[in-house]
């Protein structure tokens, strides 16, 4: 079942993509930059594509924050890759780096916009050139790209750019195999809870398990359009206010 698991989210378009861009950048020669970035609107799936690599490539993972200084960045993974940090900042990029090329294992960093907005995106840089070979992965928003074009030592050192894309119906019927164990969904609905997740891997998802909830209550083992009735699919709007509701 796990290896069924890991086939189906690795089939993924998104997952697929960075994960060509990863092992890309970790066999690259050795005059080349190791940095890749995955950028694209919330919902396609990054966070997801990136614990796949994670896992795959027994990757260091963060989630950078925007309340971080440097000092609580590097605390942040030292602390996930299991090192006692130094006392100073330069000790601690040392130490990193260190791990890193004596490791050869990635870094993963997700929300790394907040790392740009606050200034702390040369401190990667620090611990790329000081890691002979290592590979890091850089995850964030759809205007990542253009924020990081700021940083011209950090932008010119991607080596590829990932740019997440909508979720397809190849991608709808995959996350359907993966997750609706208990409750069929024919393909006419998934094809409504697809147009009406506008491509967002994150609203389908959502939706299959309304659907899964509704039919398991009523004792269906198949959802259908019909069955489906005229209830509101998830769209991440908020409900508008009832007429006459206070």
């Amino acid at each position: 079942m796990e290896s069924e698991r890991i086939t189906s989210v690795a089939l993924l378009k998104n997952v697929m993509a960075v994960t060509e861009a990863m092992e890309h950048a970790m066999a690259r020669p050795g005059h080349l930059p190791g940095l890749v970035c995955m950028h694209g609107f919330s919902g396609l799936g990054k966070s997801y594509s990136a614990i796949f690599v994670a896992a795959e490539h027994r990757a260091y993972f963060v989630q950078a924050r925007s309340t971080w200084t440097r000092k609580a960045m590097l605390l942040a993974v030292l602390k996930e890759m299991g090192i006692e940090p130094e006392r100073t900042i330069p000790e601690m990029v040392d130490q990193i780096a260190e791990q890193l090329a004596a490791s050869r294992r990635p870094l993963i960093i997700d929300e790394t916009d907040h790392l740009v907005e606050r200034g702390l995106i040369e401190v990667v840089r620090d611990i790329h050139e000081s890691a002979p070979g290592c590979t890091i992965l850089l995850i964030g928003e759809e205007g990542l790209p253009g924020k990081l074009a700021k940083f011209e030592r950090v932008h010119g050192r991607i080596l590829d750019w990932v740019a997440a894309q909508p979720a397809d119906m190849e991608d709808a019927k995959l996350l359907r195999s993966f997750y609706c164990k208990r409750v069929q969904v024919t393909d006419e609905l998934l094809a409504r809870i697809h147009r009406v997740s506008n491509g967002s891997a994150r609203r389908i998802c959502v939706n299959l398990e309304r659907v899964q909830e509704m039919g398991a209550s009523e004792g269906k083992r198949e959802m259908d359009l019909a069955a489906w009735g005229d209830r509101a699919f998830y769209t991440g709007e908020a409900p508008t206010r009832r007429q006459g509701a206070r």
